[in-house]
């Protein structure tokens, strides 16, 4: 027997256990899950609240398949947490179709913001087009897009479309053209998905997918793979959730009036620096709007563009000497990075170190010890005061 799990009329969200929590991601296209421990104190507060909000989502969306708020003892349901890499109390992470988002739920912690959260995750995904153009004019030039034309919105392949545009609605605006008006597009019959991308992408054209429209797994991995860029712009407002990502960041400080250069930046990346998106988040950032960690590198806007690797630790600069138009001279930064060059020579100076080690340790003087400013974006990361880490309090 297939249930539909949904939040219980009780007002409480519904307690996640082995048993039923796979039940319930699959058969629900939004569930957000509250992972718990009872003698956490930030545990504490947040349940009622989230609770509270659960009563009022039932209320709101009383048709199973649509949202579940739910919540897991992470004592107890130990092979959850694990599964979810909890290391955190209380974690609230957001599933979509069964899927976690990229993104957990940072957002206020109170009834209202829990409701006005679910309530913008179910909204429609899809823009519907009237003629056979988006307006240059209507969509921001840093948006990536995707546009399906279809025969009716009853076919199988809108359904999939607007499931695909559901899990990536946050990183790429999804546009539909249906029926008389767009069948110079396609094919009678057959839909046509065409990604475009954003004006500053090294991608040129748009190109289209080739795949079988109603195959949601092959559809969903090439949107996937164009809605998220190499090089993502940081902001004050997304830096928590980047920086969450465990990865350093390599950023781009640039001019606002000089947006040539981020093009220039993406597209080196993009032709030669793909293989290093497993070491480094690469980034660009307003360099008017992140004045602060400039000037920690005793950098203004004058000086812009700027290039730093921002380890969590320490910022480090782009050497003086390098050219990051050059990718070679970017991917020597990173390895220099990894092979621990940068932090040594922040200690020690560009110099041989065992030579220098030798020198000083013979003349019995201590090695003369410098240290690189320390990171800004660790500071953008999630607060500690939100959060219990594992069983620390204990």
């Amino acid at each position: 027997m297939v249930y539909l799990f949904s939040n219980l009329a009780s007002g409480n969200a519904v307690q996640l256990n082995s048993q039923n929590i796979d039940m319930t991601l699959a058969s629900n296209e939004l569930v957000i899950i509250n992972f718990y421990a009872d003698w956490c104190r930030f545990s504490g507060i947040l349940a009622p609240i989230f609770d509270e909000a659960a009563g009022k989502v039932s209320t709101l969306y009383p048709n199973p398949g649509r949202v579940v708020m739910g919540k897991v003892d992470c004592d107890t349901e130990t092979s959850i947490a694990s599964r979810f890499q909890i290391t955190k109390y209380p974690t609230l992470k957001v599933l979509i179709n069964g899927q976690p988002a990229k993104r957990e739920y940072r957002g206020k912690r109170s009834v209202e913001a829990f409701v006005s959260f679910v309530q913008k995750q179910l909204e429609d995904p899809i823009q519907e087009v009237a003629n056979l153009a988006v307006s240059a004019g209507s969509v921001d030039e840093k948006a990536r897009v995707i546009i399906g034309y279809f025969e009716n919105k009853d076919v199988s392949d809108y359904q999939i479309f607007r499931k695909v545009a559901t899990n990536l609605k946050d990183d790429c605006r999804f546009f539909a053209g249906v029926g008389e008006s767009f069948r110079a597009m396609h094919p009678p019959g057959e839909t046509i998905i065409v990604f475009r991308p954003d004006r500053a992408s090294p991608e040129s054209e748009h190109h289209t997918f080739k795949g079988n429209a109603s195959d949601y797994d092959s559809l969903n991995i090439w949107a996937t793979d164009n809605c998220l860029p190499l090089v993502r712009e940081i902001t004050f407002e997304n830096a928590e959730e980047i920086t969450e990502e465990g990865l350093p960041f390599l950023i781009f400080f640039y001019h606002p009036d000089h947006v040539e250069s981020v093009k220039l930046f993406k597209d080196i990346v993009g032709m030669h620096l793909i293989s290093e998106k497993q070491r480094v988040n690469f980034l660009t950032a307003d360099g008017i709007k992140f004045a602060h960690p400039l000037q920690h590198l005793g950098k203004q806007h004058t000086d812009l563009p700027v290039v730093v690797i921002d380890s969590f630790k320490h910022m480090y600069q782009f050497p003086a000497k390098s050219d990051y138009k050059n990718h070679e001279h970017l991917k020597k930064f990173i390895d220099d990075l990894y092979s621990g060059k940068l932090h040594r020579e922040y200690h020690l100076g560009p110099q041989d170190i065992s030579n220098q080690e030798s020198s000083q340790e013979n003349n019995n003087q201590p090695v003369a010890q410098t240290l690189p400013p320390e990171s800004t974006f660790k500071n953008l990361a999630p607060s500690k005061n939100r959060y219990t880490l594992l069983r620390d309090e204990l």
